[in-house]
């Protein structure tokens, strides 16, 4: 079966860059740092010169020589703005424990992502489980909360993976498909649709396995928050006016981001999940993943707008 691509552009995509930008975006004077690895390419200096043109700190990031920047292709269908990704690894299969600068970390809030993309921290440690914990409890005894991404993927280990990390995490933002796979609990009913039952009870078992005080859960329909209190919070996602949607590429980071934000600012759970909901419906009007984030003054009058009934 043949399939036409009707248009083609280049972008920054992934956790570090559209996390970091998202975060830009929403609020200029937020300190911001990168870290992580890249090839010494063209691609390489393409995402150098975007974070720092967005005021990002890179001076985590690493240039392996030899290796390809990773980069991912993403076809979106024009209709629905459905996407596959073909993802090349590249440099991420080189950026390790041992490339962390952990003395130059002093933030309030590191994110760390994506588990089960970068295979040196997805390896097995004996005392910690995987390498990523072991990151993550180290970046924790600095006083830093630390908070974790991952992607959506079959991998047989990946709760395993996943589970060993969390209870070094204060914070866990993820999509439905990602918090299923990391409990072994399906989100959905057995007619195929969400079930916000199912999704009280995950986040409910992430919170056992170890995170100490935000289980975030986002989805096409809205984001669903529980306190380490058991408090749980629900804010459905904004009613976008026909034709608004040009692509969905990098609409979970845009939450995360605005999520972050929040965490950052010390908002209350549902304002949070307001601004993330909506600063994720910003980016869904941009082909790209990071140009159509609007600063958190337009993303609060966006949820205004769009609010669901």
């Amino acid at each position: 079966m043949l399939s036409n691509i009707l248009a083609s552009s280049r972008g920054a995509g992934g956790c570090v860059t559209n996390t970091l930008i998202g975060l830009a975006k929403i609020c200029g004077t937020i300190p911001l740092y990168a870290y992580g690895g890249i090839g010494n390419d063209e691609n390489g200096q393409f995402v150098l010169k975007l974070l720092k043109e967005n005021g990002i700190n890179t001076r985590g990031i690493k240039i392996f020589d030899g290796e390809l920047t990773a980069f991912t292709d993403c076809m979106t269908e024009e209709s629905t703005g459905e996407r596959t990704f073909f993802h090349a690894r590249g440099a991420n299969r080189c950026f390790s424990y041992e490339n962390l600068d952990f003395d130059s970390i002093n933030t309030d809030i590191f994110h760390m992502g994506y588990a089960l993309l970068m295979e040196p921290f997805d390896r097995e440690d004996k005392e910690y489980g995987t390498v990523m914990a072991r990151a993550l409890a180290k970046i924790q005894t600095k006083g830093i909360k630390t908070s974790l991404d991952m992607v959506s993927t079959e991998n047989d280990r990946y709760s395993e993976i996943v589970q060993a990390s969390l209870k070094h995490c204060n914070y866990v933002i993820i999509n439905e498909i990602e918090a299923g796979k990391t409990t072994n609990i399906s989100p959905y009913s057995p007619d195929g649709k969400l079930d916000a039952n199912l999704i009280k009870k995950i986040c409910e078992k992430i919170l056992v396995l170890g995170v100490k005080e935000l289980v975030v859960i986002h989805a096409p329909q809205g984001g669903w928050a529980m306190d380490s209190d058991m408090n749980f919070t629900y804010v459905p996602s904004l009613k976008l006016p026909e034709g608004y949607i040009k692509s969905s590429v990098g609409a979970g980071d845009a939450f995360c981001a605005g999520m972050l934000y929040s965490i950052y600012k010390e908002l209350a759970v549902e304002e949070s999940l307001k601004i993330a909901c909506a600063a994720a419906a910003s980016s869904l009007s941009e082909i790209d993943s990071v140009s159509g984030i609007k600063s958190v003054k337009g993303i609060i009058e966006l949820f205004e707008k769009y609010k669901a009934g």
